[in-house]
């Protein structure tokens, strides 16, 4: 039978070793589940229609410059000539078809795709991310709610079908193709508004989509503001650039291409835009003047 004291010491070890334990585990169970958060920024109405005044290989350039991954989704082609979209990404993302995801994924009205479908308005471009080029993301009955939502646009590296009633809807698509395919035998909808993987490039909730004849391109919110400055200045130079070299025929090699952040102010390029009241003063595109 063991004394008072020894009782008492045993007590301060058993506590002791409890706390240890705690302590290890406790963070784990504060933190959940180890997840970032789905959106990287906002993005105001003001400068999502700045950035959609620009091409998307300015807002391309931009990024690089940056040294920001490639931004670009390859997959997504414009349905019809002419189709120009700019909006805030509404993601959706799809997973290959199994029974039990079929079984377990919110049924009709409740379903992913419906609820992103109602999160769309015109500053908003919907990005479907498909499990494949040819897998159909929906047709003219699901996209008829689009048109009604007056949707800003709808972005896919999968295909959709029923081609001629979505280019008649009147919105802005750009898919990887067309098919007669039906969708739900080969993916489901599984989540809507999480961070998603479209032809490899990473598309986040509220990231500016930029879509025109030569692609779409993904511009992260976190950086949209550096991003349209540096686009638009390189788009006024290239401007500046063209008008001499139409007036003044030649190679183009005297001032193009050229580096933003780089430009040298005693160069051909630097002279032919001081000429045109540019400079360090006033721009970030020469050297020593970079501010991302």
């Amino acid at each position: 039978q063991k004394s008072q004291n020894e009782k008492h010491q045993l007590g301060i070890m058993l506590s002791s070793s409890f706390r240890k334990v705690t302590s290890l585990i406790r963070p784990t169970a504060m933190r959940s589940f180890a997840i970032g958060p789905a959106s990287g920024g906002e993005i105001s109405d003001d400068l999502l229609e700045k950035l959609g005044s620009l091409s998307t290989q300015a807002l391309v350039d931009g990024l690089w410059v940056m040294g920001w991954p490639s931004a670009q989704i390859d997959g997504a082609r414009s349905l019809a000539p002419g189709m120009k979209c700019v909006g805030r990404a509404v993601t959706l993302n799809f997973v290959p078809a199994r029974p039990d995801i079929a079984q377990d994924k919110p049924a009709a009205g409740e379903s992913p795709e419906y609820e992103a479908f109602e999160k769309c308005g015109p500053n908003e471009v919907l990005v479907m991310s498909s499990v494949g080029p040819w897998e159909s993301v929906g047709g003219d009955i699901k996209f008829l709610r689009l048109k009604q939502l007056a949707i800003g646009g709808l972005v896919t590296d999968g295909s959709v079908r029923d081609t001629d009633e979505i280019i008649d809807y009147g919105f802005p698509c750009f898919a990887y193709s067309t098919t007669a395919r039906q969708g739900p035998a080969a993916m489901q909808p599984w989540e809507c508004n999480g961070v998603i993987s479209v032809s490899g490039t990473t598309v986040r909730p509220g990231d500016a989509i930029v879509g025109d004849q030569d692609g779409v391109v993904v511009v992260p919110a976190k950086v949209a503001e550096t991003v349209y400055s540096i686009a638009h200045g390189r788009e006024v130079i290239e401007d500046i650039v063209k008008e001499e070299l139409t007036k003044n025929p030649g190679p183009p090699g005297k001032f193009y291409p050229f580096m933003s952040g780089k430009i040298k102010v005693d160069s051909p390029l630097g002279e032919l835009l001081a000429s045109k009241g540019i400079t360090p003063e006033n721009s970030n595109q020469f050297e020593g003047t970079a501010d991302w």
